[in-house]
């Protein structure tokens, strides 16, 4: 579930808050003077995570969420606000006009490069995670989020591990048993492929996708975090904002 972004307890002692990792703040029009340039549209970084089932995919995006003091939205989280239909038609609505209008612009550039599909539902979600990135200082959880936004100002994170301890994972977390939590395993990673093939037109375990690769086994998922945290940083410290003219 989301998390306060600012709230100073949820920040490890010398991690970059949100506020720190953002860009200078946009402002809109004001009087009937010229138009004023506008900064680039995401403010700050999003990061974007993909992952094999039992992973531990959410367990990690949401420690790294914690220790940069950023909401997270897992997949879950992101299904419900993409079917509401009042979320996903009226939220560009509900954002300051030049967000709103990037938000627009991406969605009909995604369509006009044919990168998504345009199933209502697919929209309905594009549309939840743009306007929840607009702002950036985010981290998304699944549905493809990372293939719905731009490159520059998201870092697109793999979690896998091996498939004999993400079942053994599976196992112990839903108390299943080995046979059933390998079945349980194959299908969480076959629905997950099928949606982004069906949708994206890609696949998920095309490794050239992704900022960042890391595996939760070897790593473990302390590391696997300060390595997501590390990159956010380096990410979007790199950044070069662009005039909006």
């Amino acid at each position: 579930m989301a998390s306060p972004k600012n709230d100073p307890s949820l920040l490890d002692e010398g991690a970059a808050s949100a506020d720190e990792l953002r860009e200078t703040p946009r402002h809109g029009f004001r009087g009937d003077g010229p138009t004023p340039t506008r900064k680039t549209v995401p403010a700050s970084l999003t990061i974007a995570i993909s992952r094999e089932a039992g992973s531990r995919g959410n367990t990690i995006g949401t420690r790294a969420g914690t220790k940069l003091g950023w909401p997270v939205y897992n997949q879950e989280l992101l299904e419900y606000m993409a079917q509401e239909e009042a979320v996903h038609r009226d939220a560009p609505e509900h954002l300051a006009l030049e967000t709103a209008h990037w938000v627009a612009e991406h969605l009909e550039q995604l369509l006009r490069q044919q990168t998504i599909s345009r199933h209502p539902s697919v929209l309905g979600l594009a549309r939840v995670v743009l306007a929840l990135a607009s702002e950036g200082a985010v981290i998304l959880i699944g549905r493809g989020a990372g293939l719905l936004l731009p490159r520059a100002s998201t870092l697109h994170v793999r979690i896998i591990a091996p498939l004999s301890d993400r079942v053994a994972y599976m196992s112990q977390w839903l108390r299943l048993t080995e046979a059933d939590a390998a079945e349980h395993v194959r299908s969480r990673d076959a629905n997950r492929a099928g949606f982004i093939k069906t949708h994206f037109y890609r696949q998920p375990t095309d490794i050239y996708q992704y900022d960042l690769l890391v595996n939760s086994s070897y790593l473990g998922e302390d590391q696997c975090v300060e390595l997501i945290v590390q990159a956010a940083r380096a990410k979007q410290a790199g950044r070069v904002p662009v005039a909006q003219g």
